[in-house]
């Protein structure tokens, strides 16, 4: 400490001021001394250039921040002293500070996004049991009318398609109600009954009936039949423009009515 820094003798002595705010003190006097003295470029005390200021300056420059000297936490600084004249400004908000265990997640504003429910389990999904000894096979009630044969598009609209031929007697025409429909699209075909089917299990066979009252000839393997005709396999039928293969499952060979024949 200098000697004109000392106390004098019987006083006693003034708590010295803080390290930062005695730094901050000289640049403040050395940034006022500049201003006055801006044109020689001389900072000035008492009209002669002091070396200390100018010193000081150059220490307060390359002094680490206030806060980082006295230890406080770099986080929240000291508030620097206002200079004289000049309106406060207002404190600035510290930063947040987080810590490493401190969760990152943030809150999501706005519409939550539309949860969609879990899929029913289906309780009919029944599991499958195991097969054990001679399986039992029902053969009382059939689910439908039993397939006896089929009529297969081998020409026309709706070629590679087929409609099945029940027992008894079938009307074969365009309508979606006639009981074999060959609904394709082939408008030369009448809507209702152009031909008719028919299978008898007592004689085991097939026969086909044209309508002779219809506009339109139907044709049996080129041949126009003019009554009952009875039926082989892979005949072809043509209706207007569209030909059908008659493919049998029933008959000479086998029938529906042998099942109650079978000892289950």
């Amino acid at each position: 400490m200098k000697d004109d820094k000392r106390p004098a003798a019987g006083q006693t002595p003034q708590p010295t001021e803080s390290l930062p705010n005695r730094i901050l003190g000289s640049l403040r006097d050395a940034l006022n001394a500049a201003s006055r003295d801006d044109r020689t470029g001389e900072m000035s005390l008492g009209g002669r250039p002091d070396p200390a200021s100018g010193k000081a300056a150059l220490e307060a420059q390359k002094a680490p921040p206030a806060a980082a000297v006295v230890g406080r936490p770099l986080e929240a600084p000291a508030p620097a002293p206002q200079p004289a004249g000049g309106e406060a400004k207002a404190p600035t908000r510290e930063p947040k500070h987080f810590e490493a265990a401190d969760p990152t997640t943030q809150l999501k504003r706005g519409a939550s996004p539309a949860i969609k429910p879990a899929a029913p389990i289906s309780v009919d999904a029944a599991k499958t049991q195991a097969l054990r000894g001679r399986p039992k096979v029902l053969r009382n009630d059939f689910l439908a009318d039993p397939v006896v044969g089929w009529l297969v598009v081998v020409g026309g609209p709706g070629l590679g398609s087929f409609r099945p031929i029940f027992e008894g007697n079938n009307a074969v025409g365009r309508g979606k109600d006639q009981r074999i429909p060959i609904d394709f699209g082939d408008t030369t075909i009448s809507s209702e009954e152009q031909a008719y089917i028919r299978y008898d299990s007592a004689d085991r066979a097939f026969l086909f009936v044209p309508n002779l009252s219809k506009t339109n000839i139907v044709a049996i393997n080129d041949k126009k039949p003019t009554g009952a005709v009875k039926l082989e396999l892979m005949d072809v039928i043509t209706m207007g423009r569209t030909q059908l293969a008659f493919v049998p499952f029933c008959g000479e060979e086998f029938d529906w009515s042998e099942l109650s024949d079978l000892k289950e």
